[in-house]
């Protein structure tokens, strides 16, 4: 198929682009087909979007969060019901195994219920001042938010964004990536099918072109972005001009601490969690993991072990593990940085291998799961986000070095610590530059609690009640309650 197909969502229905810059064609990660080709919004498009999200929003913000919330969790209610439909559009449209793209699906329905049941309690608050007067401190929506999704988690990006951005009365024009476009129509016809008003959530497809558009766009109030830092860092100057609020959620190079009182088998499932999900596609990522040395050679056999039962192939497959990488592109950029690692001397133990699949149809980008050793922390391959199934294993002697180490990096989006001991854990958690820290556990995203980095690795919050912050603004309102008011600068 090398057809257009229609994937623009404005005014509550699929559009064409009326402003094609360009065709972009969007290929299937496992078969490497072709499936369709996306038009590129221009500017009329964008400007069509964001008015018709101004105009919305005049009925939308002022609907009371309680009817909001009853929206979102009609939403989270469809979703369930079709789970399995919106899964095999999104293996489609990324290339990870259906199993786990039915776990995504379910997460994006928790956090939209979560919004839902929250948006009630939304509320500002009361200041009792002097001689009677008083002053409220209102929590308002700021407008129209442009949203700018990643390609790696399509469905829950635009969840995540949209969910807390609808709670708080705002209205989006949300544009995903071009490699991954499909599922967040869906998501937004969803919307429609419940009562949410034409003009709430609007969709324009493109590439960076688009995201520029969204992002100079003077009637836009703020910018949540997903992706990398590079482009993170160009966002924010575009958004500098009109003074936009910004949440940028970038890279990570995380680290897991493993001490030598761990359960070793849940610190190997860790591991697993913290590197191999969409083909190790995930920002989250655990990719530097550090291990007392007096566990390192138990911990990496079983390690090992683990990894290499981890199948590889088909993303509709039930059994499979892993499936293929984004793009051919992508694939080489991952092989470059194993090929990296070899020559400065680390040891490929297990992976690294680009996997040809015995089904014929499968001509996409496949690599087998990796484990470096005999890793430093210098290496290209150790400082640098990857962003694909590879994990460096290094020894470390004792605590104090072990949080220097994983401190030692440009990024702080996530880390974890495995150990028995708890008065371990907390400080070793407390010393970790990381936004998100997992004690004994590792990738595990619940809906109410915050998400986002520290350093290069962004600001702003995604989830839980931080995210309401970030969509909401303050406005205080003094209230004189006596009838005369005192003004030295008055004299009758």
């Amino acid at each position: 198929m090398d057809s257009v197909k229609e994937l623009n969502f404005l005014n509550g229905k699929r559009v064409s682009a009326r402003d094609v810059l360009r065709t972009i064609e969007k290929c299937n990660p496992a078969t490497g087909c072709l499936m369709f080709n996306i038009q590129c919004s221009g500017e009329k498009d964008v400007n069509e979007a964001v008015n018709s999200s101004r105009k919305a929003f005049d009925l939308w913000s002022r609907k009371s969060p309680r009817e909001r919330g009853q929206i979102l969790c009609s939403v989270a209610r469809k979703i369930r019901t079709r789970v399995e439909e919106i899964a095999v559009a999104e293996v489609l449209d990324t290339g990870k195994p259906i199993y786990e793209a039915r776990i995504d699906i379910l997460g994006c329905a928790d956090v939209l219920e979560y919004y839902g049941g929250i948006s009630a309690s939304i509320r500002g608050y009361h200041h009792a001042l002097s001689d009677n007067n008083f002053a409220m401190v209102q929590r308002e929506p700021l407008g129209v938010i442009g949203g700018i999704g990643a390609w790696n988690f399509p469905f829950q990006c635009m969840s995540w964004k949209v969910a807390p951005a609808l709670a708080c009365g705002n209205t989006v024009v949300y544009k995903p990536s071009e490699f991954t476009p499909t599922t967040s129509v869906i998501l937004a016809e969803m919307f429609s099918e419940v009562g949410l008003p034409t003009g709430v959530l609007n969709i324009v497809q493109g590439s960076h072109e688009t995201g520029e558009l969204i992002c100079r766009h003077p009637q836009i109030s703020k910018v949540t972005f997903t992706g990398s830092v590079g482009t993170g860092q160009k966002i924010i100057k575009s958004c500098a001009d009109t003074m936009k609020k910004v949440t940028v959620e970038l890279g990570g190079k995380s680290a897991l601490l493993v001490f030598s009182d761990c359960d070793i088998e849940n610190a190997v499932k860790a591991t697993l969690l913290g590197n191999f999900f969409t083909q190790g596609e995930v920002c989250t990522n655990c990719t530097r993991v550090f291990v007392q040395k007096t566990i390192l050679k138990e911990f990496t056999k079983r390690l090992l072990e683990a990894t290499k039962k981890l199948k590889v192939g088909d993303p509709m497959s039930e059994d499979t593990m892993v499936g293929a990488v984004i793009s051919e592109a992508h694939g080489n950029k991952i092989m470059d940085y194993i090929d990296s690692a070899c020559k400065e001397g680390a040891i490929v133990s297990c992976g690294g291998e680009k996997i040809v699949p015995a089904e014929a149809h499968l001509k996409g980008f496949f690599i087998s799961p990796c484990i470096l050793t005999d890793c430093s922390d210098d290496m290209k391959a150790v400082k640098e986000e990857i962003f694909g199934p590879v994990v460096s294993v290094m020894p470390f002697d004792c605590e104090d070095e072990a949080v220097a180490r994983a401190n030692a990096s440009p990024f702080g989006l996530a880390a974890g610590v495995m150990t028995r001991d708890l008065q371990r854990a907390h400080r070793v958690a407390s010393g970790l530059q990381a936004g998100i820290v997992w004690i004994n556990n590792y990738n595990i995203f619940p809906p109410e609690v915050p998400f986002g980095g520290y350093k290069m690795s962004g600001f702003g919050r995604e989830n839980g009640l931080a995210a309401i912050e970030d969509f909401t603004q303050l406005k205080t309102v003094y209230v004189e309650m006596n009838k005369d008011i005192d003004c030295p600068l008055y004299k009758s």
